[in-house]
């Protein structure tokens, strides 16, 4: 999943996945939960930052990460 930010939905987040599409959230604690199809977006407006900068929103972490964490408690 990648996130964004967009000058055009200010205290939002717009994220992107192949499963999942275009979804935009409330940049808020457990704003994933609130998640919508995001329509109409211009790509001028948005900017790709870390996924960790939605730490808290229950924004589903990276699949890379997921698997580390498994190794880690593996090893």
């Amino acid at each position: 999943m990648k996130l964004y930010t967009s000058t055009a939905h200010p205290n939002r987040w717009v994220a992107y996945s192949p499963e999942t599409g275009w979804i935009v959230f409330p940049a808020q604690p457990n704003g994933w939960e609130l998640r919508q199809p995001a329509r109409g977006l211009d790509p001028v407006y948005l900017r790709e930052v870390s996924s960790r900068l939605a730490a808290g929103t229950g924004l589903p972490e990276p699949q890379q990460s997921q698997r580390r964490r498994t190794f880690a408690k593996v090893a």
